[in-house]
């Protein structure tokens, strides 16, 4: 028949029904995606609202202590900001790759322990082991992930117990060794997060790019892979968040004024974590801003030295659980705002696109086409005209026609 040779011959489809070709210019992801493009204005406005407050809260600092933003203070503050925007930009890049590594901040921590003991030893001695080690945990965690097909957050937070076990056996805080002072280089630390950050986001809001980040999200049953690339790609950001990481702790060890406590480091996770997502990344992973981020960093950083003046004791737990509160409303915001609007009946290309109707298949279109009427045959009988009701006995026939009776009298 005419339809089977012609769909032997039809271009290959997804699961979706529709054409690879069609789907790759229409959807955000060819394979499960919805019609459309993702939408950025509600990141560009979140991000001006994160914009209003940071200059709220700066112009707060400086009403209070004017100092803070001058000299030494300054260059410290800009330290601090780069050490936590490591750390968020370890969670970020994980999360956004769709498995996020919860062993940040026990990482962080490690790091920052390592560098107080052997930091009189030189700054390369102490730094590159930290490093290698790190991208080796970093690979461990990313095969656990990739090989087991297993979530994210669950194989980082084994290893997080892993690295805790390692931070328990420190009972005292250890002084830092090393003399030296990141706030020689505050301002090129500085521009370098902020510089990696917005880069970072306006490569990710790019359609293949972050396409293939968050290819490793799960889309139907999370428990089925996703492919070689979604593989390669999840596992190097693994590496990439340890490695950044360790980076965070260093720069937190060579910042501070006094030794470093050891801990469990779960607290610097909730914080990173938090404010990640204050910035403007889904908790769902994919989707984020541009200067969210940096943004969020920097609001963190100066609320912390906010309040010192005001005298108040704020921790790490308790920011960091405000700030992943405020995250997860964001992330609706961002999910219910920034997915693609709902397309109307319309043609793209030679494939008519429809909405969804009962009974379509969960890749997101049903091509299945409409049932026609029944009644599209043209009748046998005539049709009256005259469609004027009579009594059956009182039929003209029945006095036209000749009756047998009638007849055989005759």
């Amino acid at each position: 028949m005419a339809y089977d040779d012609a769909g032997r011959t039809a271009p290959p489809e997804t699961s979706s029904g529709v054409p690879a070709a069609v789907l790759e210019h229409v959807f955000d992801d060819p394979a499960h995606g919805e019609p459309g493009r993702d939408r950025i204005a509600v990141h560009v406005l979140w991000e001006f609202v994160l914009l209003a407050a940071l200059v709220a809260v700066t112009w707060l600092l400086w009403r209070e202590d004017a100092d803070a933003l001058r000299g030494g203070s300054l260059k410290t503050l800009l330290v601090d900001v780069a050490a936590l925007g490591l750390l968020t930009l370890a969670a970020g890049l994980s999360l956004r790759a769709g498995a996020v590594n919860l062993a940040v901040g026990p990482v962080a921590l490690a790091a920052a322990l390592h560098f107080a003991e052997q930091g009189d030893r030189g700054m390369r001695e102490a730094l590159l082991p930290a490093l290698a080690v790190a991208a080796a945990a970093g690979l461990a965690l990313a095969l656990a992930v990739v090989v087991l097909h297993v979530p994210g957050w669950a194989a980082s937070l084994a290893g997080a117990a892993g690295v805790i076990v390692y931070l328990e056996r420190r009972s005292v805080p250890v002084a830092v060794q090393s003399d030296y002072d990141p706030r020689r280089n505050a301002l090129y630390l500085f521009v370098g997060f902020a510089a990696v950050a917005v880069l970072g986001g306006l490569f990710a809001a790019m359609m293949p790019v972050r396409r293939l980040i968050g290819r490793f999200r799960p889309v139907a049953d999370p428990a089925r892979r996703r492919g070689a690339v979604a593989a390669t790609v999840t596992a190097l950001a693994l590496i990439a968040s340890t490695v950044l990481a360790a980076l965070g702790g260093v720069l937190i060890a060579a910042n501070g004024d006094g030794a470093v406590a050891p801990g469990t480091g779960l607290d610097w996770t909730v914080l990173a974590v938090g404010t990640v997502m204050l910035g403007g990344t889904s908790a769902y992973g994919r989707r984020g801003g541009i200067f969210g981020t940096m943004l969020a960093v920097c609001l963190v950083v100066v609320f912390l030295a906010w309040t010192v003046p005001q005298g108040w004791s704020v921790g790490r737990w308790a920011l960091g659980g405000a700030t992943l509160g405020a995250g997860l409303l964001v992330t609706r915001l961002v999910e219910t705002f920034g997915r693609p609007r709902p397309a109307p009946p319309a043609t793209v290309g030679p494939v008519p696109v429809r909405p969804l109707r009962d009974g379509a298949t969960s890749g997101g279109w049903g091509m299945t086409p409409a049932p026609e009427p029944a009644d599209t045959w043209p009748s046998v009988l005539p049709v009256r005209q005259n469609d004027t009701p009579v009594e059956a006995w009182e039929a003209p026939r029945w006095e036209s026609e000749p009756r047998r009776w009638d007849a055989d009298e005759r």
